[in-house]
């Protein structure tokens, strides 16, 4: 472990939060989680926990609302990620509070992991989100907080394990909706290769102060042309219903939450093609599977084998 910076870990326990911890400890980095207290007679959390120990992870008790734990934890370590959730993205403010208290952190990355906050065109309820992410990253260069934002676009144990169908929990065999008219490439990258990706990242010269985007070339595909993808594996035809930009508009108006939220985010990747409709600058960020071409992602084409 000797010159791996020591990493930190906040919302270890989330969605993409588990991955992180995980491959950090497996790449020998000195890994840290801040754990909540009452995380530890959850019955969902509790094997997650176990994991963490198992590894090697050491376990810090404190919450982003309790700051002297934060601060302490911060001084632990040399590098703070975080992975909090959608409701705490506002609340990130009292980790850049600490990180300034605590004044040893070599870099810091806020929870992003999905479009480009500064280059995506939302609808509400996903614009919120995206606007707290906007003014997380003001905070942080405001402040002169080292940093990298991972920008990952779609998480593909969700989005392409349903083809991004609302509500599905596995990839259609007779009916597919449609997004707009399909033709705008989005990207599918797996929660893994994500935290791969993240955890070199932090000791890597390169990516500091940029962002880093995990777009890698055979897994950013048109949703017409990962449906005919998939088609192709089955063997079988499915019916596609094309739902217009006006119409997805008004599903997302007239749908409660979460499924607002849910369709406002694919309303941004499949109509209004947030994820590559712009070139990556140079000097502002990196791609990722190029950056670290040493890294073997997983393709769309192979997750799509292991669904059939």
């Amino acid at each position: 472990m000797a010159g791996k910076s020591k990493i930190l870990i906040i919302g270890g326990t989330g969605y993409i939060g588990k991955f992180i911890v995980d491959t950090s400890a497996k790449m020998g980095h000195p890994t840290f989680a801040l754990i909540r207290e009452s995380t530890l007679s959850n019955p969902s959390k509790s094997q997650i926990v176990q994991n963490f120990r198992n590894s090697g992870v050491t376990l810090l008790y404190g919450d982003i609302y309790d700051h002297a734990s934060l601060v302490n934890a911060i001084k632990q370590v040399d590098v703070v990620i975080s992975t909090v959730s959608r409701e705490q993205l506002a609340d990130q403010t009292n980790i850049i509070a600490a990180i300034k208290e605590a004044g040893n952190v070599k870099r810091f990355f806020p929870s992003e992991f999905g479009n480009d906050a500064d280059r995506v065109h939302p609808v509400q309820p996903a614009k919120t989100m995206y606007d707290a992410k906007v003014r997380i990253r003001r905070m942080v260069e405001a402040e002169g907080i080292p940093f990298t934002y991972v920008v990952n676009n779609f998480f593909a144990g969700y989005f392409l394990r349903t083809l991004s169908q609302p509500g599905a929990t596995a990839p259609p065999r007779d009916k597919v909706v449609i997004f707009g008219d399909g033709n705008p490439k989005a990207i599918y990258c797996k929660e893994e290769d994500v935290a791969i990706y993240t955890i070199k990242a932090v000791d890597d010269p390169q990516t500091l102060n940029k962002v880093l985007y995990v777009r890698p070339p055979q897994n950013t595909i048109s949703l017409n042309e990962l449906v005919s993808l998939w088609e192709k594996k089955i063997g079988k035809t499915l019916e596609r219903t094309y739902i217009s930009e006006e119409q997805l508009l008004r599903n997302i108006q007239e749908a409660s939450f979460p499924m607002n939220a849910i369709l406002s985010i694919l309303h941004a990747a499949y109509v209004k093609g947030d994820h590559t409709n712009f070139e990556i600058d140079s000097s502002l960020g990196a791609e990722a599977s190029e950056h670290f071409p040493d890294v073997k992602y997983a393709t769309v084409d192979e997750m799509l084998d292991q669904l059939v």
